[in-house]
């Protein structure tokens, strides 16, 4: 199975390439440009290197939130875009998940962390016997704070990911972080990839009318229209 995966849910942009959980090549840009200039020639390149196009794929897999609006957005409509119309099988794959995927090798807590501003990250926890990641709590968007004291009613060492990495281990009062080098803190398209075969040989593939994005709070813009609304009222 052939699946084409992708992530534009942060400041980072990767495309991989997968035969079931086999990585063929994987394409990561970090250099702040537009996701949705970039995100379509990076898929083009890489899957060009094999001479195939969409059709050639068998599963389309993209990172579903939470994460920046935006990126999310670009990341969702690129899939169903490629997957329009080919009847072709769509995972989405929870950004937090994703980023856990990348320390799954690491036995113990891996809580992923990505910066939801106002003091705030999108988090969740996950526990790893160094091959295959169990979730212990749902996507969620908390304070740094309230995060810290989570985690320290564990009683042991965290590995963090994600873009909020150094937001969240500078802030930290009550629990000791593991060092995770740079390269394995940014999201990765084959831990997408990875995620969703699995999800794939569970059922749980969808069309891409069904893929589903997750937010967890309401945009900037819907946020100022209700504050605004309620001034009126």
């Amino acid at each position: 199975m052939k699946i084409l995966a992708l992530d534009s849910s942060a400041a980072v942009a990767t495309v991989a390439l997968c035969e079931d959980d086999r990585l063929l090549a994987e394409y990561t840009v970090n250099n702040g440009n537009t996701h949705s200039e970039t995100l379509l020639p990076m898929i083009e390149h890489l899957i060009g290197n094999f001479s195939m196009t969409a059709k050639d794929i068998d599963l389309f897999a993209a990172s579903s939130g939470p994460g920046s609006f935006t990126g999310v957005r670009i990341g969702a409509a690129t899939l169903k875009g490629l997957a329009f119309s080919m009847n072709k099988a769509c995972i989405g794959v929870s950004t937090l998940e994703a980023l856990a995927e990348n320390l799954a090798f690491h036995k113990g807590l891996i809580c992923p962390v990505m910066n939801a501003r106002r003091s705030q990250v999108y988090t969740a926890l996950f526990r790893s016997d160094g091959r295959s990641l169990e979730r212990l709590t749902e996507d969620t968007a908390i304070s740094i704070a309230e995060l810290d004291e989570k985690l320290s009613e564990y009683g042991e060492p965290v590995a963090f990911c994600g873009d909020g990495y150094d937001i969240t281990v500078n802030a930290l009062q009550n629990t000791e972080a593991i060092y995770v080098p740079e390269r394995l803190r940014h999201q990765s398209a084959f831990s997408v990839a990875a995620v969703a075969y699995r999800y794939h040989l569970e059922g749980k593939s969808v069309s891409d009318t069904e893929f589903k994005v997750t937010y967890l709070r309401p945009s900037q813009a819907e946020r100022e229209l209700k504050e605004k609304a309620r001034a009126k009222s």
